[in-house]
């Protein structure tokens, strides 16, 4: 924590010709006294950090001095954001840009902060994809992504779910890996819509840059088309009675917001048991989800469902007898 605290006073301090101790503390969230030896620190590291004494005075570095982190190429600067992501930057071919942004950012640090790239390594690591699933990097990832970085337009062709194949002109404007899937999130001309990039069949990046709109938040974006897409794969519902338990467990076998939603409106039923409606993708799936939870569930409706039950029970006790 001291260690970024340090470079980001002494980028503050790059950015500004001078800052009171005040404002220095409430920037790095720290107390007066500790941005006093914080300076010292950086002063006997080598960093020349000036105090100015006085009601007016403050802190400022001498001689127009600055860090070394320059020469950062601009794919290296991008990259270096995504550092924290090696399969993804190896997936997107940016690896080796990756690393020499590290590797340059490594040689400005002062020499008491030389081991913190390697000591947050050690300690974090994102693994992406989920459980009992091997992903499988799109081959046309890298050439998405050159057009990502680089605002240009792109000629594809795209593998609807029926298996049509179908031409598009797009505007990249951000990637998205998903539990081991990649997205691209496109301007089509018309509206921004989202593409599986593992249905591209080809993928012509082009000469020509499109506008980016600087409206245009990928994060607010996806979130919004996702939590869209989840509640419409809910198109059905079943009738539940469920125990304590079983209430409780809900959420972690089911679509939770859906499971929050029929838990919330639910009513109490006979012996201590909770009557809820819950919204589905389907008689199957609900079936697949709800078999989880065994004795503490029991499905009122639809009969299909609930015919489906009584035939896994029967089976379980032939099983068990």
């Amino acid at each position: 924590m001291r260690a970024a605290r340090l470079i980001k006073m002494v980028l503050l301090l790059q950015n500004r010709p001078s800052m009171t101790a005040a404002e220095l503390a409430a920037e790095l969230e720290v107390s007066e006294r500790t941005v006093t030896r914080d300076a010292l620190a950086l002063s006997e590291a080598g960093v020349p950090v000036y105090a100015d004494r006085g009601r007016t005075g403050g802190y400022r570095l001498v001689g127009g001095y600055r860090t070394r982190l320059t020469g950062l190429a601009r794919d290296e600067a991008e990259a270096l954001f995504l550092s924290g992501l090696p399969g993804a930057l190896r997936d997107m071919g940016l690896q080796d840009a990756a690393s020499a942004a590290r590797l340059k950012v490594s040689a400005a640090l002062l020499p008491s902060l030389a081991d913190a790239p390697h000591a947050a390594a050690r300690r974090f690591h994102l693994d992406a994809p989920g459980w009992y699933q091997e992903p499988e990097t799109p081959e046309l990832l890298p050439a998405v992504a050159e057009a990502v970085w680089d605002d240009r337009w792109i000629s594809a062709r795209y593998r609807r779910r029926d298996g049509e194949e179908v031409e598009r002109e797009l505007a990249p404007y951000g990637l998205v890996l998903k539990a081991g899937v990649w997205y691209v999130c496109a301007h089509t001309g018309s509206a921004y819509r989202t593409y599986r990039v593992d249905r591209f069949t080809a993928v012509a990046v082009g000469g020509e840059r499109f506008a980016r709109d600087p409206g245009f938040a990928l994060d607010a974006f996806w979130a919004e088309r996702a939590a869209e897409f989840a509640r419409s794969l809910l198109r059905a519902s079943v009738e539940l009675r469920l125990t304590e338990a079983g209430a409780a467990r809900l959420p972690y076998v089911t679509d939770r917001a859906a499971a929050r939603e029929a838990l919330a409106a639910a009513g109490p039923a006979e012996d201590g048991r909770v009557r809820a409606v819950l919204r589905v993708e389907g008689e199957e799936v609900a079936f697949s989800q709800l078999l989880a939870l065994g004795a503490e569930v029991e499905v009122l409706a639809p009969e299909t469902l609930r015919a489906r039950f009584a035939e896994a029970a029967r089976g379980l006790a032939e099983l068990y007898r």
